[in-house]
């Protein structure tokens, strides 16, 4: 058995490599001796035993194919972990896929976020990578990660190549809802449909448009938890292998610095990925999981003061569904060290990364400026102000969101008449019923799509246009839920409405035949009946909350925090405070 510290470890440094977390037999010296004779068993040798041990997380699936690069991406850690004098440990983890996770990957989020700080507790590791890519893996990974307290860096997986129909570039999946509308409006043939399903997606990876999965990307780098350039480069490419293999050798580095997560995702750090999400023209998801992923570390985010700094932050990324590029033309353009450069005088720039090095050093270390038109100026931005914005109003008291960049201009400010869908089924029941009572000037109601309401909170809040209209032409109109909205979709489209419906929020109460008025220049979302009214409505029909017998429905149904909190699960937020996020 081996019995020298590794790293030369002093006597009274707390556990390192092998020696950490212990099995209690009540004997340390035979849980040690135990358990170097069973890894010994897959052929280490005790010089290996003493090396620093970097877990990486292995979350490829074949339900996955947005991680169908993990084998190779994990190759390229270990064989930098090695590099640098580290021992690999590679363990599975829960995998998500967006399309592949019934009823939502949302309801699983937080399943995988106890699975990975369970993980990293459970096993020994003085560092971990964490390789995520798909909407809710980057998120859980964090989460999970910032409860464990361990140092830590993230990998993501990298985005798909764009393909091509009839020679028009196409790419997951701002162009899939945008054929299907048309497909729905009876503008194109089941066959032409049929042959954009085989274009769409031209390789693994996560979508190529400014979806969840690229804004996490941006934000795990904005937050400081990436090798430099770790966003952008796409999955099936050299770049993203090296990217890999850099992100191997700098876990070792930050497990011998010991440079725990806590240390990086500071309020500083939280501040500049909102600012990064607002300029990249991101996910309003993204505003959800920087809420949950904060409070794991005991910080709350105040939606007015983001909302504040979106009034001052320019849309600075020309990419889809907000413009007109995709994640290849991003990174060609120089990925997020060209956007940081522009957003420098916006961010904190003494922030640490996992890179040793402050966020403004790593600005100044990154390649000089050349000549793309992807990422805009602040003089030239794609919009000037407001990627994100935030509403209240007495129909969301707490607030929502709203993308105005991927809304219809002349619906920003628009008054209407509400036709009410009470859930899923019922939208999906009646959404293309050739009887539906609607016009293009009503507003779209959709309820008990929240986290308790679906549950889960779906990505159905970008509720179809009727058949009808969107046969007449119709392509956008005014849609109101309680749920979410994917970053690769597009239209004036109201979400995270807080209170949700199943918590007896004013939602529950709109009826069909009522006026709504939305002011995104106001920021307000008005249900247009009196308080009077609205409490006669909510004596005579009061709100039941959801429940659950058993498993992890119930757990969810029990623990689950609503959209403004993140809908993480109240018992996994920090129980110390450590102040608001952004400041104001």
């Amino acid at each position: 058995m081996a019995t020298d510290p590794p790293d030369n470890k002093a006597p009274d440094d707390p556990p390192a490599g092998l020696d950490r977390g212990l099995v209690n037999y009540g004997d340390r010296e035979f849980s040690r001796f135990l358990r170097t004779a069973f890894i010994k068993g897959a052929g280490y040798s005790d010089s290996a035993l003493t090396r620093p041990v970097i877990g990486v997380v292995d979350t490829g699936s074949a339900y996955n194919p947005c991680h169908g690069n993990a084998p190779q991406l994990i190759a390229a850690v270990e064989r930098g972990v090695m590099l640098a004098g580290g021992l690999p440990m590679a363990f599975p983890t829960i995998s998500l896929h967006e399309s592949f996770a019934q009823p939502t990957s949302l309801y699983l989020r937080n399943l995988m976020a106890i699975d990975t700080e369970e993980m990293l507790r459970a096993q020994p590791m003085d560092a971990v990578v964490l390789i995520g890519g798909c909407d809710k893996t980057i998120p859980a990974q964090l989460m999970g990660a910032a409860s464990a307290g361990l140092p830590a860096i993230q990998l993501v997986t990298g985005s798909m190549l764009t393909g091509a129909h009839r020679g028009e570039r196409v790419g997951a999946c701002t162009d899939c809802r945008r054929y299907w509308a048309r497909y729905r409006a009876g503008e194109i043939s089941s066959a032409e449909v049929a042959a954009v399903n085989d274009a769409l997606i031209a390789s693994v990876g996560t979508c190529s448009v400014m979806g969840t999965a690229s804004t996490m990307a941006c934000i795990a780098e904005a937050l400081g938890m990436t090798v430099p350039g770790g966003a952008s480069p796409p999955a099936v490419t050299a770049d993203r292998i090296r990217i890999a293999e850099a992100t191997g050798a700098q876990a070792v580095a930050i497990a011998r610095s010991r440079l725990t997560i806590d240390r990086v995702l500071s309020a500083a750090a939280f501040e500049n990925a909102m600012r990064v999400l607002l300029a990249i023209g991101g996910s309003t998801n993204g505003v959800i999981h920087l809420t949950a992923i904060a409070g794991r570390l005991g910080f709350d985010v105040d939606l007015a003061a983001l909302d504040m700094m979106g009034r001052s932050t320019p849309v600075l990324l020309d990419l889809k569904p907000a413009g007109r590029h995709y994640m290849e033309d991003f990174h060609k353009a120089g990925g997020m060290a060209t956007l940081l450069r522009e957003l420098r005088p916006l961010l904190n720039l003494d922030a640490l990364t996992v890179n040793g090095c402050t966020l403004g050093e790593q600005i100044d270390r990154g390649e000089a400026p050349f000549a793309q038109d992807v990422i805009r100026t602040s003089a030239n931005p794609v919009y000037p102000r407001d990627a994100i914005a935030v509403l209240w109003g007495n129909l969301a008291p707490r607030g929502a969101l709203i993308k105005p960049p991927a809304a219809d201009p002349a619906l920003m400010e628009h008054e209407g008449r509400a036709v009410v869908f009470e859930n899923i089924e019922d939208l999906a029941a009646r959404i293309d019923h050739p009887d539906l009572d609607v016009t293009r000037d009503d507003v779209l109601v959709l309820k008990n799509i929240g986290p308790k309401g679906a549950p889960g909170m779906p990505e159905a809040g970008y509720l179809p246009i009727p058949a009808k209209l969107a046969r007449a032409g119709v392509k956008d109109m005014v849609r109101i839920s309680d749920g979410r909205m994917s970053g690769t979709a597009f239209g004036t489209v109201v979400l995270h409405v807080t209170p949700e419906a199943a918590e007896g929020g004013p939602l529950a109460y709109v009826r069909n035949g009522d006026r709504i008025r939305l002011s995104a220049a106001r920021r307000e979302l008005a249900l247009m009946v009196g308080d009077d009214e609205l409490a006669r409505r909510r004596a005579a029909n009061p709100i039941a909350p959801p429940s659950a017998e058993r498993g992890y429905r119930k757990l969810f149904l029990e623990s689950v925090l609503p959209a403004d909190k993140g809908a993480d699960f109240d018992f996994l937020r920090s129980s110390q405070s450590l102040g608001v996020v952004p400041s104001r």
